[in-house]
């Protein structure tokens, strides 16, 4: 294919550190591209007042593909303590970038895998009647990215007109008394168009990639309206689809069904919330932060990203102990969109070769504390392990 041009976004703490890693495995494993930076994170939102400058949305309006790393996130009063003096009492709130970027793209279907690697010393383990047994967990989370109660559609003390319209609600009652300062409201907004999309995509991806059963993991039996929108969609979209089964699960009981018989599902989709729930929960089975890669499309961009946070305590270590390999999943789901299915089995099966040989585990799947010793340990450090990735690529 055509030489891509990618959108690099390393954001803040380890995020600066991962996503070189990712770009030289890209590069060892043949992928033609063309990296060209952008300032994304808490940096500029101290030095700007904005930690999602225009002159990125700019450069991803162009390209249309991105590789974000990671990004730090405080509550309104610390973050209005830390702009620069010239900025602060002007107006600047802070908001997520992430987010921002999936609302001002519409990056409305998330894509979150959850596979295990034989060998992962991380991996998920139970106890049989024949003893102890690690089952495969290959679980594909399909999560609505930019509704729900991640809308941003919330209010502390609201005003006069909102309470008015919730007051029209039977239900909203006992709370007409309570004084506005003690009073914050979030709002779960689902629309029909958005829960199509997530869910159709949800059972396009079975189809294709052979998995029997879609589960929508909501609680429609308490929020009756936007979980019940979706299983009633999923419901009608599974007509087309005969060969997959359609599964409900609440997400509290799915909660605890992922640790009974987490082989047992395969796609699933859920609003924005809980598809954040679940997915955290699955990768918690396969491996932990560190295996937790993301995309996050639209129909004219894509950011692919790591679900890990910033960590800057790690970000500050003198030789860098966190481990590259969710960062570089996510850019082989980059890969996979952008039709470089080659490439993409190969840098996943290098990284499957380096977990089951077991000779490379950075601290986390050593089971070490998070320390600068764990190299002294045995641990591999950031760099040794995307050495070893890449040599096992031949």
């Amino acid at each position: 294919m055509a030489r891509r041009t990618i959108v690099t976004m390393p954001g803040d703490g380890i995020g600066k550190i991962v996503l070189p890693e990712a770009l030289r495995v890209l590069e060892a494993a043949g992928f033609d591209f063309e990296p060209v930076h952008a300032d994304i994170g808490w940096e500029l939102w101290c030095r700007e007042g904005n930690p999602l400058p225009q002159r990125t949305i700019d450069l991803l309006e162009e390209h249309g593909v991105g590789l974000f790393g990671a990004i730090t996130s405080k509550p309104p009063a610390e973050a209005a303590r830390e702009l620069a003096p010239e900025l602060r009492g002007k107006g600047h709130v802070y908001y997520s970038p992430i987010v921002g970027l999936r609302q001002h793209f519409d990056l409305d279907v998330s894509i979150r895998p959850c596979r295990t690697f034989p060998g992962n010393p991380l991996n998920f383990v139970r106890r049989s009647r024949e003893g102890v047994e690690e089952p495969e967990v290959d679980v594909v989370v399909f999560r609505q990215n930019t509704e729900g109660l991640y809308s941003g559609v919330e209010w502390t003390n609201p005003p006069e007109q909102v309470r008015a319209a919730f007051a029209t609600h039977p239900k909203f009652a006992r709370f007409a008394d309570v004084p506005g300062d003690d009073l914050a409201i979030s709002t779960r907004i689902f629309t029909r168009p958005a829960v199509r999309r997530i869910v159709r995509a949800a059972f396009e991806y079975a189809a294709k990639h052979g998995y029997r059963s879609v589960t929508v993991c909501e609680k429609p039996n308490v929020i009756r309206q936007t979980s019940g929108m979706m299983l009633a969609e999923a419901r009608a979209i599974q007509e087309e689809f005969p060969g997959i089964e359609l599964w409900n699960t609440n997400i509290d009981a799915q909660m605890m069904w992922l640790t009974k018989n987490p082989e047992a599902y395969g796609v699933i989709v859920s609003g924005n919330m809980f598809g954040d729930i679940v997915s955290d929960g699955f990768a918690g089975l396969t491996g932990g932060l560190g295996f937790a890669a993301s995309a996050n499309i639209g129909r004219t961009c894509a950011v692919f990203e790591p679900t890990h946070g910033s960590a800057p305590k790690y970000a500050s270590y003198e030789t860098s102990i966190v481990n590259p390999i969710a960062m570089i999943l996510s850019a082989v789901l980059m890969l996979e969109h952008l039709g470089e299915q080659a490439i993409a089995d190969r840098i996943r099966a290098a990284i499957a070769r380096v977990v089951a040989e077991g000779r490379v585990r950075t601290y986390d799947m050593a089971r070490l504390p998070g320390s600068p010793d764990a190299l002294k340990q045995g641990a591999a450090s950031t760099t040794e392990m995307t050495d070893a990735i890449i040599a096992a690529l031949d």
